[in-house]
């Protein structure tokens, strides 16, 4: 997968938006803010993905749901787009602009379609995609959460996986869906190296079972050695 979007790269990579998820951050404080100051606007109701209204012509629903913030609480807000910023920026750093732009651009496409076919709009995990990447790449980065805890990411990470199975297996068809495709982009980026780590550790338990077994049955045969020259 990465050899293909290196390829690519080289053709648009001049088309990435350097540091996106500042601008995705900042658009969500700035909703949010006029969110708190100006309720009656209902500027929520006017970004959201809402496909009735998508078929309607309001066409810039398709991009603007990723302004919408993930809560509406004044004490999480602040630690929710920083953690987002982080992610972000050490993917961006890690992978550069295009490949950061590639993998949020594909968890949004997804989202879009499922919620199209459904006309069930979730966002929830589209960011949170964001956090599995990083999580993946970076297992024992530490973040302090609730700004004192400190935890390994690694360890969120699997708690969001049960999560997202969660909604997978008990969720209406639309959640599952929305589910699913919010994290099309993981696996996309990330599926080969999950299925070579996966066969990999199985191989190593058959392997490691079948050594036990030699050392079990060469055990058994001295035994019987001596056994026999008693």
């Amino acid at each position: 997968m990465m050899k293909f979007l290196d390829r690519l790269e080289r053709k648009f990579g001049k088309y990435a938006i350097s540091g996106l998820m500042t601008y995705i951050v900042i658009g969500n404080a700035a909703v949010f803010i006029l969110n708190y100051l100006m309720p009656s606007l209902n500027i929520i109701s006017k970004l959201a993905l809402i496909p009735a209204l998508v078929y309607k012509g309001q066409i810039w629903r398709l991009i603007t749901f990723i302004f919408i913030p993930p809560n509406f609480s004044i004490i999480f807000i602040f630690f929710s787009l920083y953690f987002y910023y982080i992610l972000g920026s050490g993917l961006e750093e890690l992978w550069g602009s295009f490949k950061l732009n590639v993998y949020y651009l594909v968890g949004m496409v997804g989202t879009i379609i499922a919620a199209l076919i459904t006309g069930y709009s979730d966002a929830t995990h589209l960011n949170l995609s964001l956090f599995l990447a990083f999580a993946y790449l970076f297992p024992n980065f530490e973040i302090l959460l609730f700004f004192f805890v400190p935890v390994k990411i690694k360890y969120l990470a699997w708690l969001n996986w049960a999560i997202i199975a969660f909604s997978v297996i008990f969720g209406s068809v639309p959640s599952k869906l929305a589910a699913i495709a919010s994290v099309l982009n993981y696996f996309l980026f990330f599926g080969g190296d999950v299925y070579r780590s996966m066969k990999m550790r199985r191989q190593v338990y058959i392997n490691r079972r079948e050594f036990h077994r030699q050392i079990e049955e060469g055990n058994k045969a001295n035994r019987e050695n001596i056994k026999n020259n008693y």
